[in-house]
């Protein structure tokens, strides 16, 4: 029997699901040259996308008892923190204060949802697409956990690298608290620490405050 030209595998068979899982594997690996407005507070280098998510698990598995709701679904707080950003292969990352570039995020980053979790045999491909939706839409408990961590990390950098990037782009202090008292919404007792670091790194001149009107 000739097998020198053997059959590709079935699109259901394990193998080629293992091929399509190591494609997009190997695709995520673009999100460590998805470089973020702030810096690390070591080198003091842009940090990257993949630190970033990292970072954001790091965050949930040690806060998430201060979360507002006490029967919070830790793993799926994290497959949506590790997924959420992956869109940003395609979409680039959107700084928090580019008013201009946040037109029409949600759409550039939904059609690189498509491709990116595409790329994924189709029930994963629902899967991720879901947790992907559910934390834009921050309607359940572990969404808007997610958010909260998701927001309070770039402050925390921030704040530890003497308002770097906030210096850099102009940012003031109203400006950070209107983009990020939604913290509250998942975590209360975290927004109330930021406030705090927020009004400290005012004080220490390290971020400008309001304009006077």
């Amino acid at each position: 029997m000739d097998t020198t030209h053997a059959a590709a595998p079935d699109a259901a068979s394990p193998a080629a699901r293992l091929a399509r899982q190591i494609e997009f594997i190997a695709e995520c690996d673009k999100l460590k040259d998805v470089f973020r407005q702030t810096i690390t507070t070591g080198s003091r280098r842009a940090e990257n996308d993949a630190e970033h998510s990292w970072h954001l698990c790091l965050c949930v598995i040690v806060l998430a008892e201060h979360a507002n709701t006490p029967q919070l679904d830790v793993l799926r707080v994290l497959k949506m923190l590790i997924v959420h950003d992956l869109v940003e292969i395609d979409a680039g990352d959107t700084f928090a204060y580019d008013v201009a570039g946040m037109a029409g995020q949600h759409e550039r980053e939904a059609v690189a949802a498509e491709r990116i979790f595409g790329l994924l045999p189709e029930d994963q491909a629902r899967e991720f697409r879901s947790l992907w939706d559910e934390f834009e839409a921050k309607a359940t408990a572990e969404s808007r956990f997610a958010t909260a961590v998701d927001r309070f990390q770039p402050v925390l950098q921030n704040c530890r690298t003497q308002g770097a990037a906030w210096a850099r782009h102009g940012i003031t202090h109203d400006r950070v608290v209107a983009r990020n008292r939604h913290i509250a919404d998942g975590c209360a007792e975290l927004w109330r620490h930021a406030e705090r670091m927020l009004q400290d790194s005012v004080e220490a001149g390290h971020l400008a405050p309001a304009p006077r009107t």
